[in-house]
């Protein structure tokens, strides 16, 4: 399994033996080789270990921005676009190697292994979110794959994906622990770029994926109803456009008046950290 990603600069936060009356000592090793190591960044490798017991610790990775911040709509395009649903959630990526399968996940600035240590490390990181590996590995894993060997024919040696991960009452990336919850894919990046939305629909569009509420030209008329809710979605929508390859993409965000009352209700004059 490859360790997780530790940009240089960052100091990955150590265990300490779980028995202190033991000596324990701390070796590792650093590789800047290997499957899906970037030039910028490092893997460390850490034994911890002591007179009676042997361990290989996985360290949870800070990462740089996993997914890009959204512009809102006062920075928009006015172009032709495909506008999907925005659920209110928690981004969640997951990434996926043409030799190891799926290895890593996390949120949008952490990075742990896709196993049962780092599951459990991000269960402790990131409470609320403990049930989101159980539904990926179930709903999406297989499937995902399949695509990718049908529609990408394994050309691309790594590639990430964007899931939202919400319940029924998921509010401002808070989530009721009794809630049922759901994963919905939301993008895909292969080869550093993000594919184009008519290549997501196309290629995806058999999995639970956000729905699509307008095709056509950003309008100021088309802001207004979307802030008024006349396309029924609670949060409001992803505004997406952009070349063929995806490497000329953009995104806008655009909420509902309803939206912002409701901010307002539960954060006072904090809301606009919630906002666009």
């Amino acid at each position: 399994m490859v360790s997780p990603l530790i940009n240089q600069g960052d100091r990955p936060n150590y265990q300490t033996s779980q028995d202190d009356q033991k000596p324990t000592n701390i070796g590792y090793w650093i590789d800047t080789g290997g499957v899906g190591v970037k030039p910028d960044a490092i893997y460390i490798f850490v034994i911890i270990y002591n007179t009676n017991d042997l361990q290989f610790f996985h360290p949870m990775a800070r990462v740089q921005l996993v997914y890009p911040k959204i512009p809102d709509s006062k920075n928009c395009l006015w172009e032709h676009c495909i506008a999907f649903e925005k659920y209110d959630g928690t981004n969640l990526h997951w990434v996926w190697e043409s030799e190891l399968g799926w290895y890593a996940f996390g949120t949008r600035r952490d990075r742990f292994d896709l196993d049962d240590m780092g599951i459990a490390q991000f269960n402790k990181a990131h409470p609320g979110l403990e049930e989101a590996p159980e539904i990926f590995n179930r709903d999406f894993a297989a499937s995902l794959e399949r695509v990718f060997q049908e529609k990408f024919n394994c050309q691309y040696p790594e590639i990430t994906v964007f899931t939202e991960f919400l319940g029924t009452n998921s509010f401002a990336g808070m989530h009721r622990r009794d809630d049922p919850k759901q994963l919905i894919l939301f993008d895909v990046q292969r080869d550093k770029y993000i594919i184009t939305p008519e290549q997501f629909i196309q290629y995806f569009s058999q999995l639970h994926i956000p729905r699509v509420v307008y095709r056509g030209k950003i309008t100021g008329q088309f802001i207004d109803d979307i802030r008024e809710g006349k396309y029924g979605v609670a949060e409001g929508v992803i505004c997406k456009g952009g070349g063929s390859n995806g490497n000329n993409g953009w995104m806008v965000k655009i909420k509902t008046y309803a939206y912002m009352n409701k901010l307002q209700q539960a954060f006072k004059d904090d809301w606009k950290t919630y906002w666009e």
